[in-house]
């Protein structure tokens, strides 16, 4: 991406800004429909989205940022549950979106196992963005931004599976199991091997400046070195953030360096989702989703349906224990289930020997489209109505 279309992107990103807020509508929402126009502009040719970007340069400050801010006290509360929901709720959606897929859009069972593994984990990018957008504190926060920053571990190890599956690779079960444990337990081992050296580092200094530097080689080194080594990126850096932000303020990051911090990494997430769905509006302009019109709306119903039954599912495990989830979060966390950069940035990932890419990749387009415009749209004001009669209840109470 040149200087002079980050220039431009930075310009649109501004407008969308104060446009989107005399509006009412949703940030992400008017920056899709920008990159959309941007899409029919000279400068569309210079860029588009690719794995590597949103790998490389998106995902790292945006799960830093969220993992940064998020209390170990409140992780710890809901960590049960948000790991079923990125292990066991992931799996329900996968077999769901696979059948439907596979039975009634005609596909075969492998490149139908491919889209129902990327397109089944909730995307980190749009979930954090839509709660921030909303105001959402607490423990619905918690629970909808633990889930999206977990369940990376499963769609890199089950989208491995499914890639080698396409392209006649035979594994077994057992492999697969040992598989997922490798690449969430290593990335949380890097992430915690990175954050350890950089506290060390910070207790030596008082300089907020250098703080800073210290924090972003955190969220870009352990995110690059995990993925180096085929770890999760994601998690790695989720336990960076979490070492960071809370044992940092116990002496290795000063009082000042912390609020430096927050201010740094806040404006580096503004600048992360606005690049990144300015992008998802140009990509999803390129594709011609009306030539798989059937396909994608038998994808957006499988992946609700799916979603549906891996929420309910799931917290109705937890009905009676003390991590018991809410009716209202359960709805909002079937419904906020965005998907975005990341299912895209696996889609275009793909092989180019894959069987069925470019249909996966348009019908892909076609559901994040469909998440980002629709559900994100509605998202917002469901989610401030409810903060407004949680707030209005606590007042009465």
């Amino acid at each position: 991406m040149s200087i002079e279309v980050t220039g431009v992107f930075l310009t649109v990103a501004i407008l969308v800004a104060i446009i989107a807020n005399r509006l009412k509508i949703p940030y992400t929402v008017g920056l899709v429909l920008a990159g959309a126009g941007l899409a029919f502009s000279p400068i569309s040719g210079e860029t588009g989205l690719t794995k590597e970007m949103v790998f490389t340069l998106f995902l790292p400050p945006l799960v830093f940022e969220a993992s940064f801010l998020l209390r170990w006290e409140d992780f710890k509360k809901d960590l049960g549950v948000a790991t079923a929901m990125a292990t066991w709720g992931i799996g329900l959606s996968v077999a769901v979106v696979a059948f439907a897929m596979s039975r009634y859009a005609g596909w075969d069972l492998a490149p139908a196992i491919a889209f129902a593994v990327l397109i089944s984990a909730t995307d980190p990018v749009s979930v954090i963005a839509t709660m921030k957008e909303a105001g959402i504190k607490g423990r619905l926060r918690n629970l909808v931004e633990s889930e999206s920053l977990l369940n990376d571990g499963t769609a890199a190890v089950g989208f491995g599976i499914a890639v080698a599956l396409g392209m006649g690779e035979h594994f077994a079960p057992f492999d697969a199991v040992m598989d997922f444990f490798a690449v969430a337990l290593g990335g949380i081992a890097i992430g915690g091997l990175v954050a350890g050296a950089c506290l060390l580092v910070a207790g030596r200094t008082e300089d907020h400046l250098v703080e800073l530097a210290i924090t972003t080689l955190a969220a870009f080194g352990s995110f690059l070195l995990a993925e180096h080594w085929h770890l999760s990126g994601v998690l790695a850096t989720v336990t960076a953030g979490l070492m960071l932000g809370n044992l940092g303020s116990f002496g290795p990051i000063t009082a000042k360096g912390h609020q430096a911090v927050e201010s740094f990494w806040d404006f580096g997430a503004f600048l992360a989702n606005s690049f990144v769905f300015l992008l998802i509006g140009i990509n999803e302009a390129r594709e011609n989703l009306a030539a798989l019109s059937t396909p994608i709306m038998i994808a957006i119903g499988a992946v609700l349906v799916g979603r549906a039954i891996g929420v309910y599912t799931v917290c109705g495990g937890f009905h009676w224990s003390r991590a018991r989830v809410k009716s209202t979060h359960q709805h909002v966390l079937f419904w906020g289930g965005l998907r975005g950069a990341l299912a895209l940035a696996l889609a275009l990932g793909l092989p180019r020997q894959f069987p069925m890419r470019a249909e996966i990749i348009t019908v892909t387009a076609g559901v994040v489209a469909f998440s980002i415009l629709i559900q994100g749209l509605s998202m917002t004001p469901i989610l401030k109505r409810m903060a407004a009669k949680q707030e209005a209840e606590n007042q009465a109470g």
